[in-house]
């Protein structure tokens, strides 16, 4: 007889991370939720945390004293996101890893930045894709995938030399809304980099000659505490209301729809500032001699 039993699908990327435990596989159900299960949804998360480290003057203006974010913004977020993608995707002790972990380390420590600074925009990473699923996601993290994801970062910052890291989630985010309150302030160099930020962000999404109706569109998803810092003007009422509406009816159609099969990784994403490829050393940043 012919055996008619349809093959089985593979086990889709929350039944893997239901499976594994997150105190020992904390790394591949990371990578899970980055090219499976969340992808578009953390890589947007991750955009607007940048806006967060800019209310920062002492981020911001570090950012404006090197240029980079002004004169060459594509590079910049580029060079970042793969440095990151790098990671993720390979494993924090993988060779990729390695070498993408010394290369940030080689571009931090040309600089005089503070514990405090770097162990804050590290919790943005933890933080703010936590926070986008919750409004914005087909689902939330599971207890389980936000310990993962916790434990991801924690294991990122510890190879990055940051100290006084947070052992929990729970202080981790208490520490991301204290330092807020206490070192949200303008700054001209706020307004600076989340200008040319914004400009790079709409670039993706729309032309040039639409930026005009873009601009509020990025000011509805930044708090006012976030806004006041910057100097911008809340967005009007009704794009935040509409945009808040588009994306609750995503997230209820994405739960009718089949789960992603295939990974998205962003070190596969086409991109015009490495029209042929990169090496991971030339990445970032580089001290320019006079």
């Amino acid at each position: 007889m012919t055996d008619t039993t349809a093959p089985s699908r593979p086990p889709s990327a929350a039944d893997q991370i239901a499976a594994l435990d997150p105190e020992a596989s904390y790394e591949e159900i990371a990578r899970l939720l980055y090219a499976y299960e969340f992808s578009w949804d953390i890589e947007r998360a991750l955009e607007f945390a940048l806006f967060r480290t800019y209310a920062v003057p002492a981020i911001s203006g570090l950012l404006a004293k090197t240029g980079e974010f002004e004169t060459r913004p594509r590079k910049r977020y580029d060079d970042t996101e793969l440095i990151l993608a790098e990671t993720i995707e390979n494993g924090l002790d993988s060779t990729e890893g390695q070498r993408s972990i010394a290369r940030m380390n080689a571009m931090h420590g040309r600089f005089r930045i503070g514990n405090g600074d770097m162990l804050y925009v590290l919790s943005t990473f933890i933080c703010e894709p936590i926070r986008w699923l919750d409004r914005f996601g087909r689902r939330s993290m599971t207890n389980r995938e936000k310990r993962a994801w916790f434990l991801y970062y924690r294991g990122l910052g510890e190879r990055m030399g940051i100290e006084q890291i947070p052992t929990d989630l729970t202080d981790m985010m208490r520490f991301n809304v204290e330092y807020e309150a206490t070192h949200f302030r303008f700054a001209d160099t706020n307004r600076r980099i989340a200008d040319a930020t914004t400009v790079l962000l709409l670039g993706f999404y729309v032309p040039s000659w639409l930026f005009w109706m873009g601009r509020p569109a990025v000011r509805a998803f930044l708090d006012q505490r976030l806004l006041d810092s910057m100097g911008l003007a809340p967005a009007p009422s009704w794009v935040r209301g509409m945009l808040m509406a588009a994306l609750r009816l995503r997230s209820g159609l994405l739960k009718r729809l089949p789960l992603r099969r295939k990974p998205r990784y962003l070190t596969q994403v086409p991109r015009p500032t490495y029209p042929e490829g990169y090496r991971i050393e030339e990445l970032g940043t580089f001290h320019k001699v006079r």
